[in-house]
């Protein structure tokens, strides 16, 4: 009788045990279908790339059936452009929203190609240049492995122009002298041949320079000057647009390892489609934002005929061999080569 108790004591033990295991592996799985991560944005929320990143986020909690909650913070309240693609190479957070010519250069110099005024004529040229060409891969894959990131989606922040408080900007002559935002290493030769005066600023800092007269002149996709209040100051703007300004949702590598391979696709997936509508609707925003830019009394001028020479000139002339130790020769050869088929 007693060896009965005891082995019935034993089993109950023992079933208590394995009872407790399978809650604790139950737990486990609850907790790893449940996932959380969080994208940091610079952009406001009023900006296309903010409404898109939005969109993604959305989506890929939507699909997921909230297995995986992306949490989208934009107006840097998390990191700011400059910072957060080391935020998101060390993990600090999952995603980032990331501007190319901002972020990556510091990583490998040969990306600023990306800035050279007037090389590729399109997104989806510069973009497969950097996907499909054996130059251009090698910048990319070199930049992604030492940055530990991975690209999940484009989301482009639109043309780059010129825009000023000061003067209508009727050709080159009319630049010298202007207080100029830099936000790029590579902008500083054109404004250097220019003669402006050049001041650096991130994003956050431009409306209250603008405000204060600290600076009168920027670069700037069109959207930019609707999304953060910039035209409330700039009333002047010039054309060609000089580059194409690609931003991209970059994930930290090791984060996206670790999710399941299901969720993996569902987060390519959707970068892949949002990415897709980002990149159809930023140039008709940046035409609608110039639209209205007009309708508030703003001036554009498009440069054509003798100033227009005047300014391929100096680009030829002054910008371009100021911009020679910014990547190297090959690279750009490569790149100009591409851009020719």
């Amino acid at each position: 009788m007693n060896n009965l108790k005891i082995r019935m004591n034993t089993i109950f033990r023992y079933g208590l045990g394995t009872l407790s295991a399978i809650a604790v592996l139950a737990g486990q799985t609850a907790f790893a279908e449940n996932l959380v991560a969080r994208m940091s944005g610079h952009w406001s929320p009023k900006h296309q790339s903010a409404i898109h990143s939005q969109i993604f986020a959305d989506e890929v909690t939507k699909r997921s059936e909230g297995r995986l909650t992306i949490q989208f913070y934009p107006s840097k309240q998390l990191f700011g452009i400059r910072e957060v693609m080391g935020a998101v190479s060390s993990g600090a957070v999952e995603l980032g929203g990331v501007v190319g010519v901002v972020s990556f250069p510091p990583i490998n110099k040969n990306f600023n190609v990306a800035s050279y005024p007037g090389l590729f004529s399109s997104y989806e040229q510069q973009r497969s240049f950097f996907q499909e060409s054996d130059a251009g891969r090698a910048v990319w894959d070199d930049l992604t492995q030492k940055s530990n990131s991975k690209l999940i989606m484009y989301n482009p922040v639109g043309p780059v122009m010129t825009f000023s408080s000061a003067r209508e900007l009727t050709g080159i002559d009319t630049m010298k002298g202007l207080k100029a935002r830099a936000l790029l290493k590579s902008e500083r030769p054109m404004w250097d041949a220019y003669e402006a005066n050049t001041v650096s600023l991130p994003t956050g800092e431009v409306y209250t320079a603008l405000q204060t007269g600290m600076i009168d002149t920027i670069n700037s996709p069109p959207g930019s000057i609707e999304a953060y209040s910039w035209w409330e100051y700039l009333a002047f703007a010039q054309k060609p647009y000089q580059y194409f300004a690609d931003a991209y949702i970059m994930a930290n590598q090791d984060w996206f390892n670790s999710l399941p391979k299901d969720l993996q696709d569902i987060v390519m997936e959707v970068g892949a489609e949002v990415g897709t509508l980002a990149t159809n609707t930023i140039l008709n925003a940046g035409e609608s934002t110039l639209t209205k830019f007009v309708e508030r009394g703003g001036v554009v001028t498009t440069l054509s005929g003798d100033e227009k020479a005047k300014f391929n000139a100096m680009m030829a002339d002054k910008v371009m061999p100021a911009m020679a130790d910014m990547f190297d020769k090959d690279v750009l050869l490569a790149a100009e080569a591409f851009a020719q088929q």
